[in-house]
């Protein structure tokens, strides 16, 4: 089993390697998963193997302290999904984009937060970032509570221009953010106390 990466009180995080292409492809054959992705479309298993698999395996190389994690359940080694840091296509390398795709067998149980809170945290207290933040749809209410119990603070509603538009597009796209200054302005954790 690779190292841990990060361990939260009911999670561990660690690097993919080509070992979990089963997993990944599971989850992202859920429509469920992927009802504000892909509209539930799922994404083909050669596409997470020949695709996905490389480009997160690629950026652990590309720029450290981000990269997209595994996240295991700490008691039984299940795999949950994973979680993310990642520097972003656009913008600078003192910012990165938070995100995370679990099953839906572990929704409503908190580890969507716990893994995203452990993250930011480490994002301020490990690198020199200045600002991390995240995007979903306006119409992901789920993701968006994540997001706010976190600690970060909605930004924007803006809209794209999809070729392929899913179910509650017309509602734009959300960001939030959480800004160095305003993580140091809590109790130096995020606000989430020690």
């Amino acid at each position: 089993m690779p190292a841990a990466f990060l361990e939260t009180e009911r999670l561990v995080l660690r690097r993919f390697t080509e070992a979990d292409v089963d997993d990944l492809a599971d989850l992202n054959s859920d429509p469920a998963v992927l009802r504000f992705l892909t509209g539930g479309r799922p994404v083909p298993r050669a596409e997470v193997r020949g695709g996905l698999l490389p480009r997160i395996l690629a950026d652990y190389e590309r720029v450290a302290g981000r990269g997209t994690w595994v996240a295991e359940e700490r008691s039984t080694g299940g795999f949950l999904g994973w979680v993310e840091l990642r520097a972003p296509e656009r913008g600078t390398a003192a910012e990165a984009e938070l995100g995370y795709r679990l099953r839906a067998s572990a929704w409503g149980r908190g580890y969507a937060t716990e893994a995203a809170r452990a993250l930011v945290d480490k994002a301020f207290t490990e690198t020199q970032l200045h600002r991390v933040w995240a995007e979903t749809m306006a119409v992901n209410k789920a993701s968006r509570r994540v997001l706010e119990k976190v600690g970060l603070r909605f930004v924007r509603t803006f809209w794209v221009d999809w070729t392929d538009p899913i179910d509650g597009a017309e509602h734009g796209e959300v960001e939030y953010e959480m800004v160095r200054d305003d993580w140091l302005r809590t109790d130096g954790n995020g606000g989430h106390g020690a």
